[in-house]
């Protein structure tokens, strides 16, 4: 897997460099909003004079908010560490280098989708495989449920 080397043998510097931009301003900014997230959900908190006041629907209301809130910053904390893993490739000589079939991952993509492990068609072919698996434990799970009906 030399593909990232320019013939010469020396790594191409722009394509490193370029790429560790991306990475390090897309953490940059996903920490941000988490940050942002987390300040914006305790001063909601400790500022919130109608906390004790709230009805049935307003409090079901809070909750689903405080849920999507928490939800998101999970997400955003998978994204971090993925961001990192691929940091830590990038140092290693291995990012841009799909997991699959060790193809380079167009720059398009790793623009569009930084910590990328596979390649379009890799990706594609993964999630492909996965819908028909979820198909088929959906199908053995129908199944089952109606062989327990008519039991």
């Amino acid at each position: 897997m030399s593909g990232h080397k320019k013939p010469g043998g020396q790594m191409n510097r722009d394509r490193y460099s370029e790429l560790k931009r991306i990475l390090e301003e897309r953490r940059r900014e996903i920490m941000e909003q988490v940050q942002v997230k987390i300040r914006d959900v305790r001063t909601e908190g400790a500022n919130n004079p109608n906390q004790g006041v709230l009805d049935a629907v307003e409090s079901s209301e809070a909750d689903i908010q405080d849920d999507i809130e928490f939800a998101l910053i999970q997400m955003k904390s998978e994204t971090l560490i993925k961001i990192e893993e691929a940091l830590h490739r990038l140092e290693d000589g291995t990012f841009g280098y799909c997991f699959e079939c060790g193809e380079e991952i167009s720059e398009r993509r790793l623009r569009a989708l930084p910590f990328a492990v596979r390649c379009k068609d890799c990706e594609e072919a993964r999630e492909s495989a996965q819908q028909r698996e979820r198909m088929m434990s959906q199908r053995r799970g129908a199944s089952s449920l109606f062989l327990d009906v008519q039991g």
